[in-house]
């Protein structure tokens, strides 16, 4: 079987560094990939697509990357469900990241030296 996930994108917030209980660190961040082709409007749809990242990915992502970075991810496809408040099943698709990469963004976000 195989499940695996590149996706190239930028993000739409800041990263939000959280921590669990026994101390591992986690990011979740959302990419918004464009698609390669226009639809019948001649309009390019873009999806936003869920992620999540752990431990030093996820300290790395938090600390380098900002709103509009754009980012490279390498990871597996997971789904999850719940049940709301409502009584109502949930499902939930995300990325679970196994690497990432920082491939550019708005000059602010590079710009060191200020």
């Amino acid at each position: 079987m195989i499940n695996q996930v590149v996706l190239v994108g930028r993000l739409t917030k800041d990263p939000e560094l959280h921590y669990t209980a026994d101390g591992a660190a986690m990011a979740n961040v959302t990419l918004a990939v464009s698609r390669s082709f226009r639809n019948t409007d001649g309009e390019i749809d873009t999806d936003f697509i869920h992620c999540k990242l752990w431990r030093k990915i996820a300290e790395n992502t938090a600390h380098y990357c900002r709103k509009g970075s754009i980012i490279g991810v390498m990871g597996r496809i997971q789904t999850r469900n719940y049940e709301n408040q409502a009584g109502k099943r949930v499902y939930v698709t995300e990325i679970i990241a196994e690497s990432v990469r920082f491939m550019g963004g708005k000059a602010a976000v590079w710009n060191t030296q200020e």
